[in-house]
């Protein structure tokens, strides 16, 4: 299996209902301000960021390691409890002061890649996702009444209506399509300039993987594929995305990108690709992975 950012640690077990002791016990801390972490920042890291969306990084990034909630600068929106990693409990918080406590500093989650510890890197995705769930569902969208939290289970119940609403995942497939010793990539008008990458879209209602897989490029860049394999997966917290990664041959068609959803789209040589997105995402390991096996099999004539 991948390793990928944002997957689960194997060390993690989820919870709904905190154990009783969870109160006197030291805590992890996912605390966040709209998408914005509360950590301890080290000084920037003069090495070049790997993200054109991220300038710079920290050298050193640390989470908040308390005993309960009262110990908490700033009254909570909200609070879930997440599960136990190891020995400690995880909590999640959301804040709207504009204001930190001293010696924190608010971060968003991409420039905190590779820094801070990958599991607690993990869990901050999980822990963003649950409370966005969580303030999105106070009211049932089907009758207006005020949801509760179940205490058994990650579930927001309308007391009315009896309609239960669980956190949801989208499911988005990625694509990479392969032409001899080229790549087809793509880039959308809100990417950073210059950055390409492989093409991505969600699946409808009524949609297998695969078919969606066909859709998209056909819609986006008027391609059609064959030979379609599965790379991988990855969680993806931006809001509640499950990116599932192919990759394909090119079967016929011209490119011709679609009017307002792609901005420009190529053959790129693998020798001579353009800027790709971070290590973040299972777009940049798709492309690697899929770059280094043309040039192998072009360099050993397979």
């Amino acid at each position: 299996m991948a390793e990928m950012p944002f997957m689960t640690p194997t060390e993690f077990l989820g919870g709904v209902r905190p154990p009783a002791a969870s109160t006197e016990a030291a805590a992890l801390w996912f605390v966040f301000r709209g998408d914005q972490l509360l950590v301890e920042l080290g000084p920037p890291d003069p090495r070049p960021s790997d993200d054109p969306r991220v300038p710079h990084r920290p050298s050193a990034a640390r989470l908040p390691l308390l005993k309960n909630n009262n110990l908490l600068w700033s009254e909570p929106l909200r609070t879930l409890y997440l599960g136990g990693l190891g020995e400690l409990g995880c909590w999640a918080a959301e804040v709207d002061s504009s204001d930190a406590p001293e010696g924190f500093s608010w971060a968003g989650l991409r420039s905190l890649f590779s820094v801070l510890e990958d599991a607690h890197f993990a869990l901050a995705g999980r822990a963003l996702q649950l409370l966005e769930w969580d303030r999105s569902h106070q009211y049932c969208g089907r009758c207006g009444t005020p949801t509760v939290a179940s205490a058994e289970e990650r579930v927001r119940a309308c007391p009315a209506c009896r309609l239960s609403v669980y956190p949801r995942v989208a499911p988005a497939v990625m694509a990479l399509v392969r032409r001899g010793r080229e790549l087809l990539l793509g880039r959308s008008p809100h990417f950073p300039a210059g950055m390409y990458s492989a093409l991505a879209g969600f699946v409808e209602p009524g949609e297998t993987l695969e078919q969606c897989v066909a859709r998209e490029l056909e819609e986006e860049v008027g391609v059609r594929v064959a030979n379609l394999a599965y790379f991988a997966s990855q969680p993806w917290p931006f809001p509640h995305s499950l990116m599932i990664a192919f990759v394909c041959d090119w079967a016929g068609g011209e490119i011709r990108p679609q009017e307002g959803e792609i901005e420009a789209a190529d053959w790129f040589d693998v020798l001579q690709l353009p800027k790709l997105p971070s290590k973040i995402s299972i777009a940049r390991r798709l492309i690697d992975a899929g770059s280094m096996e043309i040039r192998r099999k072009f360099e050993t004539g397979a």
